[in-house]
C-alpha cells in the first residue's frame, strides 16, 4: 500500500501543468550595467554570454556615475553628477523611477535590508535618503560642520544596522548616520579628522572605515566595531617629505583593494600603492607602480589585484601577485583605461576603454583577452555580484 501511495505521488507531481514559464526568462545574477559615459545611457551587460542585452538612454549626467543593486539583483540604482537618481530595471531594460534630488551629486550606497537609498551631495551638500522602491524622499541630513558651515559629502558607504558612513570634504570630519529610525536619524560626528577627506570605503566585514586625505599625507581611521567610535590617523605623512608630484586624478578609496590580511591603497600623488595590514593599520610594504593608481580592483580570491592609472599614463594595466607585492603583468589595453569589474567567481575581468568605445574582457589567470563589446565612451562597469557585498 506504502508503495503504491508513493507512485501515485510521483505520478501526480509529474502531471501538475508549469506556470509561469516564458521564452526569455532569465536569472540576474550574471547581469550588470556598464556607463556610457558621454550618451547619458547605460548598458545592461550579460557576463556569461559577453554580449549586450539592452540599453537605457536619458540616465543624465554621467562623468562620475556608480551604480549600487538592490538585494534581489534585479535593479541598479545608478547617481549621476548632475543631482539624479535613477532606478533602471534590468530585465524590462527600462526606468522605473527617477528622481532630481540635489544640483551635484558624488554617489550613494544601498542599506543593508535593501529598503533605503542615500545619497552624497556636493550642491547643496549633505545626504539624502529615498524609498528603495518609490525613491520618496524620506530623510534630509545636512553636513554643517563644526564650523557652521555646509559642506559637500563624499566616500558614503553602507554599514551594517542601517547605517551609512560618510565624510566631510569641507569641514575635515567623518559621521555615522543610523537609520533604524529613519524619521529621526541619529547622527555620531567624529571632527577633526585631517585635512580634505576626499574619499572612503568599509571592508568587506562592515568593520573598517578608511578616508583618505587629500590636503595632507595620511588616511583616517574608523573602528566600527569600538565603543565609543573614534577617528585615528594612519600613514600619517606617507610621502616621507618628497617633492608631491601634480595629481591628475584623484585616487579611488571604493577601488582598494582588500586581499586577507591586507588592504592596497592608492597613494595621493604618487607612482605607488601602500599595503596597510588591517591588524595594526601600519604600514606593511609598497608597490613601485606604472603611474599614479586611480582604482586597485582586487580578484575575489585575492591572488591578484589589477591596477589602472591617472592621466598621461592611463592606457596601462598592472597585475600586481598579492603574495610577493610586486607587479608580475603589464599591458597597454587601449586609451583611457576607467575601470575594471571582475566576473562574480572571479574568472573573467572587464575593462573599459573610454576613447575606444569599447569594453575588453580578460581571463583573469592567464591575462588572455577573450571578447569585446561596444561602448559608447564607457567609464564605470558594475556588475550585480555586488548587491552581496558590503561597501559597494
Amino acid at each position: 500500500m506504502m508503495v503504491v501511495a508513493r507512485w501515485l505521488a510521483a505520478l501526480l507531481v509529474l502531471t501538475i501543468p508549469v506556470t509561469g514559464f516564458a521564452e526569455g526568462l532569465r536569472g540576474t545574477g550574471n547581469l550588470g550595467l556598464v556607463i556610457e559615459r558621454a550618451k547619458g545611457s547605460v548598458l545592461i551587460v550579460d557576463t556569461s554570454a559577453r554580449q549586450t542585452i539592452g540599453r537605457v538612454e536619458g540616465v543624465g549626467d554621467l562623468s562620475h556615475a556608480s551604480v549600487v543593486f538592490s538585494p534581489d539583483q534585479r535593479y541598479g540604482y545608478v547617481f549621476g553628477r548632475d543631482g539624479a537618481l535613477t532606478r533602471i530595471d534590468l530585465l524590462t531594460a527600462s526606468i522605473a523611477g527617477r528622481v532630481v534630488q540635489a544640483g551635484n551629486s558624488i554617489g550613494g550606497a544601498i542599506s543593508d535590508d535593501g529598503e533605503l537609498i542615500a545619497v552624497s551631495n556636493y550642491e547643496p551638500g549633505g545626504v539624502r535618503v529615498f524609498d528603495a522602491k518609490t525613491l520618496a524622499l524620506v530623510a534630509d541630513i545636512p553636513a554643517t560642520g563644526a564650523d557652521g558651515k555646509a559642506s559637500k559629502t563624499v566616500g558614503l558607504v553602507d554599514l551594517p544596522g542601517r547605517r551609512f558612513a560618510f565624510a566631510l570634504y569641507n569641514a575635515g570630519e567623518i559621521w555615522i548616520a543610523d537609520l533604524s529610525t529613519v524619521e529621526t536619524p541619529a547622527i555620531t560626528r567624529l571632527t577633526g579628522v585631517g585635512k580634505l577627506p576626499y574619499d572612503g570605503n568599509v571592508t568587506p566585514d562592515g568593520r573598517h572605515y578608511l578616508a583618505g586625505l587629500f590636503g595632507e599625507d595620511g588616511v583616517v581611521h574608523v573602528d566600527m566595531w569600538q565603543s565609543p567610535l573614534k577617528a585615528e590617523r594612519i600613514l600619517d605623512h606617507y610621502g616621507h617629505g618628497e617633492e608631491p608630484m601634480p595629481v591628475y586624478k584623484m585616487p579611488h578609496l571604493e577601488g582598494w583593494a582588500a586581499i586577507g590580511d591586507r588592504l592596497l591603497l592608492p597613494a595621493v600623488g604618487r607612482h605607488e600603492l601602500i599595503a596597510v595590514d588591517t591588524r595594526s593599520f601600519a604600514e606593511a610594504g609598497r608597490i613601485a607602480t606604472h603611474g599614479q593608481p586611480v582604482f586597485a580592483v582586487a580578484r575575489p580570491d585575492g591572488r591578484h589585484v589589477w591596477v589602472n592609472f591617472a592621466h598621461p599614463l592611463n592606457d596601462t594595466i598592472d597585475i600586481v601577485d598579492t603574495l610577493t607585492l610586486k607587479v608580475i603583468h603589464r599591458f597597454a589595453p587601449g586609451p583611457a583605461v576607467l575601470h575594471m569589474e571582475f566576473t562574480p567567481r572571479g574568472n573573467e575581468v572587464w575593462v573599459s576603454l573610454r576613447d575606444a568605445d569599447r569594453v575588453e574582457i580578460y581571463d583573469a589567470a592567464t591575462f588572455a583577452k577573450k571578447g569585446e563589446i561596444s561602448a559608447q565612451k564607457p567609464s564605470g562597469i558594475f556588475f550585480t555580484a555586488r548587491a552581496m557585498r558590503i561597501g559597494q
